[in-house]
């Protein structure tokens, strides 16, 4: 009896190294379908337009290469889009100087403005002035008006596509829609336009 266990567990033992690779190899499959994919890298989301960064009470000034300054924009609070890369600010206040150093000041409920600080949409209660030069006949006191103005800092341009008042020295006008150059000396006065005109006071 011992004699025929032992041959047969001899022939078992023939086998069982197949065996063990058989249950082995089943036992990988049964991992492998089990095992979760892994998760595709997914595409980028594109920014959306809602602000990735606050600040609040802010002033930031822009300095010349001689240490002279350029540009000052202040406000109480801004947000920055990523989306369209434009930085919101609730009551701005700026003032720009250019390369002959006049003052141009822009204040306004709530501004847009790029990255660059250059060109800057002004929204509510908008105003623009540039102060009169050293020679008040040839550069008077310029100022802008309306409910929407839109300044190019660096080419000093302001347009606006709405209602806006300009007063020039004594003269002031109204039109439904402007745009003015200061590097040019032009401005363009379209739509409806009406005009007060005041003479020169005498010597």
């Amino acid at each position: 009896m011992i004699s025929v266990l032992r041959a047969v567990w001899e022939r078992l033992s023939l086998y069982l190294p197949i065996v063990l690779m058989g249950v082995l190899a089943l036992g990988t499959y049964w991992l492998v379908r089990s095992t979760p994919e892994l998760l595709a890298p997914s595409a980028p989301r594109p920014p959306t337009h809602e602000p990735d960064y606050f600040m609040k009470q802010l002033k930031v000034s822009a300095f010349d290469a001689a240490g002279r300054l350029k540009s000052e924009v202040s406000g109480v609070e801004a947000r920055h889009y990523p989306d369209t890369d434009l930085l919101e600010i609730d009551k701005v206040r700026i003032r720009s100087f250019n390369d002959q150093g006049h003052l141009t000041t822009a204040t306004a409920n709530r501004a847009l403005t790029n990255s660059e600080g250059t060109e800057v949409r002004l929204l509510g209660n908008a105003l623009v002035v540039r102060e009169a030069g050293p020679d008040v006949k040839t550069t008077p006191r310029l100022e802008f008006r309306g409910e929407f103005l839109h300044a190019f800092l660096k080419t000093e341009r302001v347009t606006s596509d709405q209602t806006v008042t300009l007063i020039r020295g004594n003269d002031r006008f109204v039109a439904d829609n402007m745009d003015y150059d200061n590097l040019k000396q032009v401005i363009e006065l379209r739509g409806r336009v009406k005009g007060i005109l005041t003479p020169d006071a005498k010597p």
